[in-house]
């Protein structure tokens, strides 16, 4: 099913850019896509909605690329995936802009109107402008009913990734999550079906333009700077980069070390602030939304952000020690951890416990994301497995949420 919805897109795409290309008035479309308006540089409104665009597009901040890469092999080249899915993304956009704009350069010159007039933005340029320019072509029939199966298609692509987020997380941090896993999504899927009635209501048009305004802009975008900075200065770009060495060999260069520590963390927050400081209420078209609907709004972006400082003062919270001990847990990588304990165990207390594993050493020791309880690591000590060509950095789980098979064995 995954291999259909994510490829058919690309051959109904082929079908109407050959098609739209050749409609009469497409060349003004053309024109007007490939013209920026360098007076708009300056718009604040204009940053968000990129940033939003791509995050929206490559899928940073979702948590949909953490759940994948979860099933990859440790030893994957992460490195060629994301260079690779950044160039192809990049590229399916710039031509579905010729796919769009020459049917609208079409429109445009049918009705003897601007271009401007009829490239309207938002969701009625595909769900109303787009669909009226298909009705007036040849053969509207087929073409509208390909169009609309593009859609559906990215629809339900788009709705797999994001729920597998949801699913392998919570199945990852709850046991009875993972042993009810077909309840579990039967009832994810309902409580979509019940929130989305909304959106298809009488005055659903105006509820979607509040969720695609509020539910995923800002929020996202302070949950990647967050990301950013826990990564990059508190983990540390030297402990991620040892990392990325463990697993492909090859240690990143200075340019990717740049990005990540300096230049995305400063492009997010530029962002972040230049839009918050111009940001105006909510309108569509010529309607402004009131202000309880605007604070509706605001609640709801601030409703997942606020739940990374709440994380953090529930664990907190959980940790054991002094305020000072436990701040310094909370703040110390896990690799750190180990080492610290490690090293003030006696050598003769680190021995084998489990048959199928030997001793290993810190060098050869390989973090392992999805261990269950981050407390557990401390005060104890690991035998390694010496081959970690494992097959997945996802370990086998019983019932019980203990590990039985995987990197660490305690």
């Amino acid at each position: 099913v995954v291999w259909f919805t994510a490829l058919f897109p690309y051959v109904v795409l082929a079908i109407l850019l050959v098609h739209g290309v050749m409609l009469p008035g497409a060349q003004i479309g053309i024109t007007y896509y490939l013209s920026p308006d360098f007076s708009r540089i300056a718009d604040s409104k204009v940053w968000v909605d990129a940033a939003t665009q791509v995050f929206f597009s490559l899928g940073p901040g979702f948590g949909v690329l953490l759940a994948f890469a979860s099933y990859n092999k440790f030893h994957n080249n992460v490195y060629h995936d994301a260079l690779l899915t950044s160039c192809i993304n990049s590229l399916t956009s710039f031509v579905s802009g010729f796919v769009i704009f020459s049917v609208l350069g079409y429109m445009s010159q049918k009705l003897g109107k601007d271009i401007s007039e009829v490239a309207t933005e938002g969701p009625g340029l595909v769900f109303i402008v787009y669909p009226e320019a298909i009705a007036t072509m040849p053969g509207s029939t087929f073409f509208a009913i390909v169009f609309f199966m593009m859609l559906l298609t990215l629809g339900l692509d788009s709705s797999f990734g994001g729920s597998e987020a949801i699913i392998t997380a919570l199945s990852d941090e709850f046991p009875i999550v993972k042993r009810n896993r077909e309840i579990f999504v039967a009832g994810l899927f309902s409580l979509y079906f019940i929130v989305g009635l909304a959106s298809v209501s009488e005055g659903g048009f105006y509820v979607f333009q509040l969720l695609d305004s509020y539910a995923a802009t800002y929020s996202m975008l302070f949950a990647v700077l967050f990301e950013a900075i826990a990564v990059s200065w508190i983990y540390g770009i030297d402990r991620f980069s040892e990392d990325i060495h463990d697993m492909l060999g090859f240690y990143p260069g200075i340019y990717w070390r740049f990005c990540w520590k300096f230049a995305a963390p400063v492009f997010l927050l530029f962002i972040i602030v230049y839009g918050l400081k111009n940001h105006e209420p909510l309108r569509m078209e010529n309607y402004e939304y009131p202000a309880w609907a605007n604070g509706l709004g605001w609640a709801i972006a601030a409703s997942s952000v606020l739940m990374i400082p709440l994380f953090a003062v529930v664990q907190f919270s959980l940790a054991k020690g002094t305020f000072k001990q436990r701040m310094k847990a909370m703040i110390t990588p896990w690799r750190d951890q180990i080492k610290q304990q490690q090293q003030q165990q006696p050598q003769q207390q680190i021995q084998q416990e489990d048959n199928s594993a030997q001793q290993g050493s810190l060098n050869n020791f390989c973090w392992d994301p999805y261990f269950q309880d981050t407390r557990q690591l401390v005060g104890k000590s690991f035998t390694l497995k010496d081959d970690i060509h494992h097959e997945s950095t996802r370990p086998e789980e019983d019932d019980d949420n203990t590990l039985v098979q995987g990197d660490l064995v305690p």
